[in-house]
């Protein structure tokens, strides 16, 4: 990509919503050169294009951002995976697809995994209050006879919220729920990491070569994990994939069956872990940057549920898939021939004036009746939508009760992180 537009692109990753305002004041759609896409940015828009499968195609939904090198995907070409996944999927296969991830992930299974969630949480935030504590983060002669440190905020501490507990918190779930051992988590997660690098910003070959040879190690210990769960089933949601693609009745686990159920894995590390990280740390941000509103949340814990919701639509973690015209279409005036690029923009949908009022306020109080696309809309419509809720839930409830004294640490420079699949902010310092 010419460094030139690549820095356009940084710009538009790092704030996307003056872009977006721009294109829904527009007539018809607008051609984004950084994103080389017609940016389909308002609401009825998008939900349009979402009950339109035929008409728009998933194909491209992974297309990245920056292509990588010869050599590197050279290197990708030695590992697993590479087949069709549910979000780039059309018609039966899509179906076909998403059918094992459903059942996987059905309120059911996400209900028996939310103890694992909760303990889990209570950990890290555990962690965190003593990791925190022992940085020097305050005087501690503020706490009470008799208290443990754990509770009322007062003690004082200061910690980095994304790698201390946003980034950790749904990898071990999703894990859990997948079935993976806990000490092989932390580089499943990395490899989804490395895979979002390779194929969304741009690098130095060396660096691509050396992210893609993460990406295979990341697989060939993914198809270690399938081979062993074949032979040893196990009430999970990798066992529950294994058995979609190789039937239930099957004893042998082919070559093209592992590369399937990788991709499948592949896909889940990356959606399951990354979109609840980054929603965590948003809402976070956004709470904080208010301080009404996080003393209303501590105070009537009852209001949770509306601000995961208005969090989800304020600032949207997965700010918009890509699509591409299967035949010659009209879409809000504009004429797109077949092959045509469109890029749905779900943050942008978000602030739209016409579905949600105040769309550019941050307000918790805000009443539920107009739905977000944060999760998607129809076939599409993402099937871990529950699972991130519980999560965040889980962790509202855990800092509000826990660390009602929580703030943003003064003067940092909050850096949102360049891309339009999991925005988030790259560090979130805090104190209390």
């Amino acid at each position: 990509m010419d460094p030139e537009l690549h820095d356009r692109l940084d710009e538009l990753q790092r704030d996307p919503y003056p872009h977006y305002a721009r294109a829904r004041a527009a007539e018809g759609l607008t051609y984004v050169p950084e994103l080389d896409s017609w940016l389909v940015a308002r609401d009825a828009d998008i939900r349009e294009v979402l009950r339109r499968p035929e008409d728009f195609s998933s194909a491209n939904a992974l297309r990245p951002d920056v292509m990588p090198a010869p050599a590197a995907l050279a290197v990708l070409s030695g590992g697993f995976g590479g087949r069709p996944v549910v979000v780039t999927a059309d018609g039966t296969l899509h179906q076909e697809l998403r059918a094992p991830i459903v059942r996987g992930l059905s309120p059911a299974r996400v209900a028996a995994a939310l103890p694992y969630a909760a303990e889990r949480a209570a950990a890290l935030v555990d962690g965190l209050i003593k990791n925190g504590e022992e940085g020097g983060g305050g005087d501690r002669g503020n706490q009470a006879d008799g208290e443990d440190g754990k509770g009322n905020g007062d003690t004082g501490g200061r910690v980095e919220l994304m790698s201390a507990y946003a980034g950790r918190l749904p990898g071990e779930v999703i894990g859990h729920l997948v079935g993976f051992e806990p000490d092989d988590v932390p580089a499943l997660v990395q490899g989804g990491h490395r895979a979002e690098q390779l194929l969304f910003r741009p690098m130095t070959e060396a660096e691509q070569v050396a992210a893609a040879e993460d990406v295979v190690a990341t697989a060939h210990r993914l198809d270690a994990f399938v081979r062993a769960r074949h032979a040893d089933p196990r009430e999970d949601l990798g066992t529950e994939l294994i058995t979609s693609v190789v039937g239930p009745d099957a004893d042998e686990l082919t070559l093209d069956h592992r590369h399937q159920v990788v991709g499948h894995l592949q896909n889940l590390l990356i959606a399951g872990h990354l979109t609840t990280t980054a929603l965590i740390g948003t809402t976070l941000l956004h709470l904080l940057r208010d301080r009404r509103q996080w003393e209303l949340l501590c105070a009537e814990p009852e209001r949770i549920p509306a601000a995961i919701e208005e969090a989800a639509r304020y600032d949207t973690a997965l700010q918009g898939f890509r699509r591409v015209t299967t035949r010659q279409v009209t879409l809000a005036g504009t004429e797109l021939p077949a092959g045509a690029p469109v890029f749905l923009a779900f943050g942008s949908a978000n602030r739209d004036g016409f579905r949600h009022p105040r769309p550019d306020d941050f307000d918790i109080t805000r009443p539920t009746g107009s739905r977000h696309l944060s999760f998607g809309f129809g076939a599409h419509t993402c099937p871990g939508s529950q699972l991130a809720r519980e999560q965040l839930r889980i962790t509202l409830e855990q800092l509000t009760s826990r660390l009602p004294g929580l703030r943003l640490v003064e003067d940092q420079q909050i850096t949102m992180r360049p891309t339009l699949i999991h925005r988030s902010p790259e560090r979130l310092e805090l104190v209390w």
